[in-house]
């Protein structure tokens, strides 16, 4: 199967009245065990990449995101990649070439005004680029590097006429908006402020993206995406799945030195987390 783009995937997932999952990969094993658990749900599936990861990874982009394509191409079910929590320009500007098909640019961390310039400047070379692109406004939090910030802080939250403006201004496809999740939790007890969402939902006509999904319960997320939520990111749950799944095989096999005997069981902890939660995502009214 060809590889897909995140506009396609989330426009379908929009009028299903859906969402779609968004995985973040930060190595080869997770883009696999992301496409296993996908075919396995049967439903299609964002691959996503942050500048965090290519850090990670010497920061260089191409590695993995070569990876990626490759294995997308030959996936079972539609995979698109997505280029995740953009800062810097010169890693926006090599998402065509390494076959993304959409990017994430955060400037969220700025002033208002500051966030807006950047990301309309950040959009009008996207869409000359034939990207689809994502901004966030309000501040989900929990990312690394940045100051820890409530979610229920004052300002913590996306306002939405603050929201319609800026969606208007900036020329943006999607938002992520802030509503009560956190990036890297462990355990999953955020609420949603679900009366936020719908407000947002009725003054915005772009796709909602929830950030921070790792923390929210299923009865949560299945709740935020009747709210209107279309592309719902996760990254921390498939990284406790696979470091569970391998503390717990080298608890038992001391002994074990060859790193695919661990690695698989992490892979396939992983493809069993995401088909749980693509499946989860995929049940509202049009697949029921």
């Amino acid at each position: 199967m060809s590889l897909s783009t995140t506009g396609e995937l989330v426009a379908r997932a929009a009028a299903d009245r859906r969402a779609v999952a968004a995985f973040n990969v930060v190595t080869l094993e997770h883009i696999e065990a992301v496409i296993a658990g996908a075919e396995s749900a049967g439903a299609p599936v964002v691959l996503q990449v942050s500048e965090n990861a290519v850090k990670f990874r010497y920061g260089r982009l191409l590695p993995l995101a070569r990876a990626a394509v490759a294995a997308a191409e030959r996936a079972d079910v539609p995979v698109s990649l997505h280029l995740d929590h953009v800062q810097s320009d010169a890693l926006l500007r090599q998402a065509p070439e390494a076959g993304f098909s959409s990017v994430m640019y955060d400037a969220s961390r700025l002033p208002y005004a500051e966030n807006l310039a950047a990301t309309r400047a950040a959009a009008d070379w996207a869409h000359a680029q034939g990207l689809w692109i994502e901004a966030e406004l309000g501040e989900v939090g929990g990312k690394a590097g940045r100051p820890a910030l409530d979610a229920h802080a004052p300002g913590a939250r996306t306002d939405p006429t603050e929201a319609r403006a800026f969606v208007a201004d900036s020329g943006v496809d999607a938002l992520a908006v802030a509503v009560g999740s956190v990036h890297a939790m462990t355990t999953r007890t955020a609420t949603l402020d679900h009366d936020l969402l719908k407000r947002l939902s009725t003054a915005l006509d772009v796709p909602l993206v929830l950030h921070g999904s790792s923390g929210v319960p299923d009865d949560e997320l299945t709740a935020a995406v009747t709210g209107g939520i279309t592309k719902v990111n996760i990254g921390t749950a498939l990284n406790v799945a696979m470091t569970g799944a391998i503390r717990e095989f080298l608890a038992a096999h001391p002994e074990a030195v060859d790193s695919r005997t661990y690695l698989s069981v992490g892979r396939e902890a992983m493809a069993q987390a995401v088909a749980g939660t693509v499946r989860l995502l995929g049940s509202g009214p049009a697949a029921a």
